[in-house]
């Protein structure tokens, strides 16, 4: 089985150019081929014409013996200096009564005794002709009628000549256009796909090392620019996602380095020498403790992870915010009462979704909000339905979070300062968890923080989307 290689889009244009171009030379070269045959055409029957009447009227003088007698040379007197021209007159009974250049007729004509009608066209001895033949009608000597055919032809040898060697000149033109056209569309075509060939070679050469290279827009053609800035955004989301992924193992690291240093240093020490009961339950309280916070990292992890991949539940129970906004502020009250804060929780609203990933959601900004408020001051907590969504915002008075700080406020392992890392222990997937958990029902989480006053707002539809979930 035979496989033919494809043509390249460049090639395939080019034939396109190539083809069109040389369709309309060709349209064109008809035209104006058939226009000049039928010009010339009309300018060889007029000059037929013309002699037939010159000939006609010479006759219709020649009604007298002696004019008879003279007609002859009358013709060739008529006819001098027209060497292209041949005249063949017959009396009534076929004789041929006159030539002019006789050779120039068709054999067929010279021997018939009646010409045909219409105009006539032949090669003759290497020469192209054209004739037009004629019955004319006469008054005899006596006064009766007799009748004489004339036949006129033109040597239009000349004329034909130059029509063939147009038309050559022509076809070689079509021909010469077309291979231009397709030159001229190869280069046009290669310059305009030269993007789509920068787009293969940086796609080539992509590595995580080269993600920060981009394709000039300016120099890019319309048809290609969306392609471009495609591609462009692709190369951007890659970079971005790629330095998410390092910025995410280089955190986890550094926060798994603490607890597990920890970990070796109490161990070590612990095992210097021989210590007490009491110095080794110490010791293993104080593991248990680092334990207990790697196992938290490892179980937010796990759960950013699943949000990640689509792998959260999806159930769907009606869920009174404000209720649980109450109860996670009276589970806090203690946390509240030690830190000198008030919690006051104001609206209504329900929606469907999981209550007890809302209520983590809540819980995380509370905790969040309770750690970093200022002593005295009271932490708000609205809830509203403004029909088409709900509203739920968490507004506390502390340190303000830095502008340029706000947009990845929610990144994971990202913490807005580090004055505000004094303030709790956190790993900083708190605020993760709580956009990962909120997107998972469809709606939008967001910060405003200026003035000392900070606050994070989350907007929920009334119903959330089925999703499909993985098991």
């Amino acid at each position: 089985m035979k496989f033919r290689m494809p043509l390249s889009l460049t090639a395939r244009l080019a034939l396109l150019f190539a083809l069109v171009a040389a369709s309309l030379l060709i349209l064109i070269g008809v035209l104006l081929g058939q226009a000049v045959e039928g010009h010339f055409g009309e300018i060889d029957d007029h000059e037929l014409r013309g002699k037939l009447v010159l000939i006609e009227n010479l006759l219709q003088r020649a009604n007298t013996p002696l004019a008879r007698e003279q007609l002859p040379q009358r013709l060739d007197e008529a006819f001098v200096g027209h060497d292209g021209i041949a005249v063949l007159l017959r009396n009534g009974a076929g004789v041929v009564s006159y030539a002019l250049h006789p050779t120039s007729f068709e054999d067929e004509l010279l021997a018939r005794g009646q010409p045909g009608s219409g105009v006539s066209r032949w090669k003759k001895n290497g020469s192209y002709y054209v004739g037009r033949a004629k019955t004319v009608r006469l008054q005899g000597p006596e006064g009766m009628m007799e009748e004489a055919s004339v036949a006129v032809a033109l040597d239009v040898t000349h004329h034909t000549k130059f029509l063939e060697a147009t038309s050559i000149r022509l076809w070689l033109g079509i021909a010469l256009a077309a291979i231009i056209a397709a030159l001229l569309g190869w280069w046009v075509a290669h310059g305009g796909l030269a993007p789509l060939r920068r787009v293969t070679a940086i796609a080539s050469g992509l590595s995580a090392e080269r993600l920060g290279e981009r394709l000039k827009e300016g120099d890019a053609p319309v048809e290609v620019r969306e392609l471009v800035d495609a591609f462009n955004g692709m190369l951007g989301r890659l970079e971005s996602a790629f330095q998410r992924l390092s910025d995410f193992s280089a955190d986890i690291a550094h926060e798994l380095r603490t607890p597990i240093s920890n970990l070796m240093t109490q161990t070590a020490v612990s095992l210097s020498r021989t210590r007490s009961e009491d110095e080794y339950r110490e010791v293993l309280t104080s593991n248990l403790e680092e334990y207990q916070r790697i196992a938290r990292m490892v179980t937010d992890m796990l759960f950013l992870a699943k949000a990640d991949n689509g792998r959260l539940p999806n159930p769907n129970e009606r869920v009174a915010l404000a209720n649980e906004a109450r109860a996670l502020a009276e589970f806090y009250e203690a946390l509240a009462e030690e830190r000198d804060v008030s919690v006051v929780v104001r609206g209504e609203a329900t929606i469907s979704g999981d209550r007890l990933m809302l209520r983590r959601a809540i819980s995380n900004l509370l905790s969040n909000a309770l750690r970093h408020s200022r002593p005295g001051s009271t932490i708000e907590i609205d809830v509203a339905d403004q029909g088409s969504h709900v509203t739920l915002g968490v507004r506390n008075r502390g340190d303000t979070i830095p502008v340029d700080q706000q947009p990845r406020i929610f990144e994971r392992f990202h913490r807005a300062s580090a004055e505000r890392q004094h303030h709790g222990e956190g790993a900083g997937l708190g605020l993760a968890i709580t956009r990962s958990i909120v997107q998972a029902h469809g709606g939008e989480v967001d910060v405003e923080s200026a003035n000392g006053i900070t606050e994070f707002q989350i907007l929920l539809p009334h119903t959330v989307a089925n999703r499909p979930v993985t098991d």
